[in-house]
């Protein structure tokens, strides 16, 4: 797995939705890619700082903002 892969499944990973295989070779590259790892710990803390955010209280146009965001990045 390369690092590409490794972020396309990260949603996956962090939803507990990869098969065996899958999973075994993104913890594999985990291991050896510091970038990737990295990478992993600021996604789990934007999930878990996005959400203990009620949603009423998340204004439209910011998470308008953030989907736009990470729609580009991809």
């Amino acid at each position: 797995m390369d690092c590409q892969d490794l972020v396309e499944l990260v949603t996956a990973y962090l939803e507990d939705e990869l098969d065996p295989d899958a999973r075994a070779r993104f913890e594999t590259h985990l291991d050896i890619c510091t970038g990737c790892a990295n990478y992993l710990d600021q996604m789990r803390q934007t999930v878990d700082t996005l959400g203990s955010l009620p949603a009423e209280k998340l204004d439209p146009a910011l998470r308008d903002r953030l989907l736009n965001a990470f729609r580009e990045w991809r």
